[in-house]
């Protein structure tokens, strides 16, 4: 079999299981009560989980596994071809909000067509990044729970996707807007979880004053908690024995602590 047969078979393939499964999604509202509570159940964590993982990396991995460098090639472009026809589909479908305002037409006016389709093309760079940080939420944050106390948290509260009941938002404009929106939600929950582990492990401010003023927005306790960088050891273990002794383990300002007030 040529290379060539074998780009093929993996681009053709790819694109039918992408347009069937995406098909399927479609369709699942409209199949009575049952669907409608299984799609929307699909549209947050864990299920989430289970639908990215099909539909991005599963055949990344099985397009590799069968053709190499070349497989996961086709896979790209397979999947870019099946979201680029469902746009197409999307936005023929609901043509008065595609005549209307939208964000793609805005942004194309504002910087140029190009630097707003690159720009949007470079940021799915991130992709396997956000794919680590959310498999680290979901193997690897349980753990601090059930060894140090952490809080838990409900994934599905913040890694979901809602944008698709914003009004008039079609076609290339959603499936970006969903991207932010799932990406959000992973970022966010990560944020979260990684300050409960700075403020019980580390609660020490920065010498550097800058990155101080950056972080504080992602780390509260920061300014509200954390020791001066210029003060002692026993002021450190002093504000851990105020914060943690007969205490919940989590940061600061985490809702757990005003409810045990």
């Amino acid at each position: 079999m040529t290379l060539l047969n074998v780009y093929t078979e993996v681009f053709v393939t790819t694109l039918i299981f992408e347009i069937s499964f995406i098909s399927l999604l479609i369709v699942m509202p409209r199949l009575g009560k049952l669907g409608k509570t299984i799609s929307e159940a699909f549209t947050r964590a864990p299920w989430l989980d289970l639908i990215i993982l099909m539909l991005i990396p599963i055949p990344w991995i099985v397009g590799s596994f069968t053709a190499g460098w070349l497989g996961f090639a086709a896979t790209l472009v397979g999947q870019i071809t099946a979201m680029q026809l469902w746009i197409f589909y999307h936005e023929r479908t609901h043509p008065e909000a595609a005549r209307g305002s939208r964000i793609v037409h805005f942004l194309n006016k504002e910087i140029g067509w190009w630097r707003n389709y690159l720009g949007l093309w470079i940021s799915t760079l991130a992709l396997p990044l956000f794919f680590m940080i959310r498999f680290a939420e979901i193997a690897l944050y349980p753990f601090f729970p059930l060894i140090v106390g952490f809080p838990k948290y409900k994934n599905g509260d913040w890694v979901n996707v809602s944008r698709q009941k914003f009004d008039g938002l079609i076609g290339h404009d959603l499936i970006w807007c969903w991207y932010c929106d799932w990406m959000t939600g992973v970022y966010s929950l990560g944020a979260e979880m990684l300050r409960n582990v700075e403020s019980f492990w580390c609660p020490i401010r920065f010498y550097d004053g800058k990155k101080c003023e950056n972080c504080k927005l992602d780390f509260p306790d920061l300014e509200n908690g954390w020791v001066a960088a210029d003060k002692k050891m026993d002021d450190v273990v002093e504000l851990m024995e105020e914060k943690y002794g007969d205490k919940p383990h989590s940061w600061f300002g985490h809702p757990e602590r005003q409810d045990n007030q």
